[in-house]
């Protein structure tokens, strides 16, 4: 398998338009748009107005907009205004999320067995 690439978007950037990307991403800038990636960093100063799906989000600045992700971590410096889609969710003790909380729908997922148990939604708080 080819190595892992890792885009990194400055705080001096501004982008108006949505990002795709089909590995890891790092935003610490302003981006006015949709973003669609395997794995989200979001830094502290970051803004984001759009929607964000990934695998994994790790968000600690301002979201408005939908939010959809296999695993979810919001810090507490995170601001989010919008509905959140997770299968596993980590919030921290002072994170900001006005709006829906809900599991992704699993559409046609096989039946699980006990051995599958572990494969459960899981919502944890950090503290």
């Amino acid at each position: 398998m080819a190595s892992s690439s890792f885009s990194v978007l400055g705080s001096d950037i501004k982008i108006t338009g949505n990002i795709s990307a089909s590995e890891d991403l790092h935003v610490d800038g302003s981006i006015d748009g949709d973003i669609h990636c395997g794995s989200l960093v979001q830094g502290e100063s970051s803004v984001v107005n759009g929607a964000i799906e990934a695998d994994s989000a790790r968000l600690a600045g301002t979201v408005d907009g939908s939010i959809t992700a296999k695993t979810l971590v919001i810090l507490k410096t995170a601001r989010i205004t919008g509905d959140v889609h997770y299968d596993t969710l980590t919030i921290e003790q002072g994170a900001s999320v006005e709006g829906k909380f809900a599991q992704r729908a699993h559409g046609s997922a096989p039946a699980r067995s006990g051995a599958d148990a572990d494969s459960e939604p899981k919502l944890s708080l950090a503290t």
